[in-house]
């Protein structure tokens, strides 16, 4: 008998339609039980000679969707540029929507959809569907603002599935998540084996974390969360890479500092 598609439907983009190396795609989302939207990168093909090709998670913040990181804050052609001056290795990059829930899901597993799972599970899937050398090469996660959560939290707890982490001006615990969205908190309505806590998460899972940094600008309203997140895992001896730069929270900060991102994996795969 042969086994079940992953997706009961699978939308894509016609590839002479956008720009090279871009694709979208709209699947029937299990974990979600509803559509959802995927912006996907691959480098241009002459780049590209390994027969596994390292993928990317890049997660976007608050009241954005999936085509963010792509067309506001051009990170596939951030990855392009160090690609061909040999800054960077070549890596797909997988922009997903959070799940399209209120301002934003948190990328947290609720009660009614789990949008953890949507991340972790089914966005490494779909892409390989699209990109088949994506199957069993190294996953990396990242994000910005909300995403820079969902990056630390999620590599955090499935710390066995991610090669590496990097997340940009953070929110560093849920509670945060009150600064930013319309929705109370208690309308998230998490699933009781929910972990919301990015330190609380590492912690949980010391010495067997990927290698991870953060990076926050020094105007951020966000800096001394991550500045709070910092000395508590250099209190428990969590090793990390942190760094702060001159900025805002803003598309050209986070458009500058994506390199960053593209340099620490970089250096995670060079090392192997």
């Amino acid at each position: 008998m042969s086994e079940a598609p992953p997706f009961r439907t699978i939308e894509l983009s016609e590839p002479s339609l956008t720009e090279p190396g871009l694709r979208f795609a709209t699947v029937k989302s299990p974990a979600l039980r509803r559509r959802a939207d995927v912006t996907f990168y691959v480098p241009e093909q002459d780049s590209v000679t390994a027969q596994r090709l390292p993928l990317v998670l890049l997660l976007h913040g608050v009241y954005g969707s999936h085509w963010a990181w792509a067309l506001k804050g051009a990170a596939h052609r951030v990855l392009q540029k160090l690609i061909k001056v040999g800054e960077c290795e070549p890596m797909m990059l997988a922009m997903p929507s959070d799940g399209l829930w209120g301002d934003g899901s948190g990328y947290l597993h609720h009660q009614e959809a789990d949008y953890a799972r949507w991340i972790v599970e089914e966005v490494p899937t779909l892409a390989a569907l699209v990109e088949p050398r994506v199957t069993k090469a190294p996953l990396f996660i990242s994000g910005l603002s909300m995403g820079g959560y969902g990056a630390l939290r999620l590599g955090a707890r499935f710390a066995e599935k991610f090669a590496g982490i990097s997340a940009h001006s953070s929110i560093t615990d849920f509670r945060q998540m009150e600064g930013f969205v319309e929705e109370p908190m208690d309308t998230f309505k998490l699933s009781s084996d929910e972990e919301p806590g990015v330190f609380e998460a590492m912690l949980h899972r010391r010495g067997k974390l990927p290698p991870f940094r953060f990076d926050c600008g020094t105007e951020d309203d966000l800096i001394e969360y991550n500045r709070v997140l910092h000395r508590d895992l250099d209190h428990e001896g969590i090793h990390h890479v942190y760094e702060e730069y001159p900025g805002a929270h803003t598309w050209e900060y986070w458009t500058e500092h994506v390199a960053d991102t593209f340099r620490f994996f970089t250096s995670v795969l060079r090392a192997k």
